[in-house]
C-alpha cells in the first residue's frame, strides 16, 4: 500500500496546543465501522455508550522527563537530548538534535552533576549514550529534565500532570499514551458502577510509535522496539472475558500494540514481558481487540494506519475529513473516538 493512501488535509488551527478541563469534557466521535455510521458525542458520555462485562485496557505507563538541554563540552554549542529506551544502568538509547553534529567519543554536559558520552550510532538514526553523574539518576532527571511535548504543541503546559493519564504508574516513556488522558476520576466511578471492568498493561511510548513512515510502499516500514508487559492478573480478566465472548476494548493505539503482540493466533493471552516492534495495517487480523478507545492521528502515520486496520481505510478517512468539517482537535491534547463493532475489518 502507498503512503499517501494515508493522507488527509489538516488545517492547522485543528492541532489541539493545550488540553481541555475537565478532562472528559473532549468531544467523542463513535464509529460503527459495520453500519458505517458516524455519531457525535462527548467523552464523559462514554459510561452510556460501554456495557456491563466489558474490559477497558489501559497502558499506566508514565512518562519520564526525558528531554535534557546540555552543551558540547568541546564548543559550547547547545545540544539537545530525548531520552528513548534504558539498555543498562547507565546507557541509554536517545534521540540527539542537531543530530549530525552528535560524534562518537563526544562529551554533553547538562549540570555539574550529569553529563553523557556519545558510545554508537544507532540504525534509526539515534545514539547510544552513557551517563556519567553523581547521586540517583532519577531524581536528577526529575530536576534537569523537561516533558518531552510533541514538536506540533507550541504552547507551554502549566501543568506537567496534564500529560500523564491519571493512572500512569510506570516510568518509562518518552510520550503519553494520549487517548487516556481523557479519563477522570469520576468517569472511571462510573463506568466501574456500570459494571466495566479494568485491566492494565505497560507499554513505554518510544521511538516506534512516532517515528515518521519515510517508505513510499508502507509494508517496507520497519517499526523500533518497545518494551511492553502484562501482568498475571490483566491476563486473566482478558481470557475471561473472551471466554464468556464479553468485548476487549483497547484504550489506545499502544494498548492494542501490546495485545495484539502477545496473543496467540487464539485469542489467549499469557502474561509476559518483552520488546514489540508489530506493525499494524490494512489486512491485519485483530486477535484479542473487540473496540478501541483512540485520538486523531497524524497524517501518513503508522498509527493511522492501525485504525485503518480496525476500522477501514476509507471509512477511517471519512471520519478523519468530518472530524476535521466539524471543528474536532486533533492530536495529544485533541478529541477522541470510539470505535465499535467487528474484531476486524479486511476493507482498505
Amino acid at each position: 500500500m502507498d503512503i499517501f493512501d494515508f493522507d488527509y488535509d489538516l488545517p492547522p488551527d485543528r492541532i489541539a496546543q493545550t488540553p481541555l478541563e475537565p478532562r472528559d469534557s473532549s468531544r467523542l466521535m463513535v464509529l460503527d465501522p459495520a453500519a458505517k455510521t458516524i455519531e457525535h458525542r462527548y467523552f464523559y458520555e462514554l459510561d452510556a455508550l460501554l456495557y456491563p462485562g466489558d474490559v477497558l485496557i489501559f497502558n499506566d505507563t508514565r512518562v519520564i522527563p526525558a528531554r535534557l538541554i546540555g552543551v558540547r563540552d568541546q564548543t559550547g554549542a547547545k545540544m539537545e537530548i530525548l531520552l528513548l529506551r534504558q539498555i543498562d544502568g547507565v546507557q541509554w538509547e536517545v534521540l540527539v538534535k542537531p543530530g549530525r553534529k552528535a560524534r562518537i567519543g563526544e562529551l554533553i554536559r547538562f549540570s555539574e552533576e550529569l553529563s553523557c558520552e556519545i558510545i554508537s550510532d544507532t540504525d534509526f538514526g539515534g545514539r547510544i549514550v552513557k551517563f556519567i553523574y553523581q547521586g540517583i539518576f532519577e531524581e536528577i532527571l526529575d530536576r534537569l529534565g523537561e516533558m518531552p511535548l510533541p514538536p506540533y504543541i507550541h504552547e507551554k503546559l502549566s501543568d506537567e500532570e496534564r500529560y500523564q493519564t491519571i493512572y500512569s504508574r510506570e516510568r518509562g516513556s518518552a510520550a503519553a499514551p494520549t487517548a487516556g488522558l481523557h479519563f477522570t476520576e469520576s468517569l472511571l466511578g462510573r463506568l466501574t458502577e456500570n459494571g466495566v471492568i479494568f485491566g492494565f498493561v505497560t507499554l513505554h511510548v518510544g521511538l516506534g510509535t512516532f517515528r515518521p513512515v519515510q517508505e513510499q510502499t508502507i509494508e517496507n516500514h520497519v517499526m523500533h522496539r518497545e518494551y511492553y508487559a502484562i501482568p498475571e492478573e490483566t491476563a486473566k480478566i482478558i481470557w475471561k472475558a473472551k471466554a464468556e465472548g464479553r468485548r476487549v476494548i483497547a484504550v489506545g493505539t499502544t494498548s492494542v500494540r501490546t495485545l495484539e503482540s502477545a496473543a496467540a493466533d487464539t485469542g489467549e493471552i499469557h502474561p509476559m514481558s518483552g520488546w514489540t516492534d508489530i506493525f499494524i495495517y490494512p489486512g491485519y487480523h485483530f486477535k484479542v481487540v473487540d473496540a478501541v478507545i483512540t485520538n486523531f492521528h497524524l497524517p501518513k502515520s503508522t498509527l493511522i494506519m492501525l485504525i485503518s486496520a480496525f476500522a477501514g481505510r476509507a471509512f477511517t478517512l471519512r471520519a478523519y475529513h468530518e472530524a476535521v468539517d466539524t471543528g474536532y482537535r486533533f492530536f495529544s491534547f485533541g478529541d477522541a473516538m470510539l470505535i465499535q463493532g467487528s474484531k476486524k475489518s479486511n476493507e482498505i
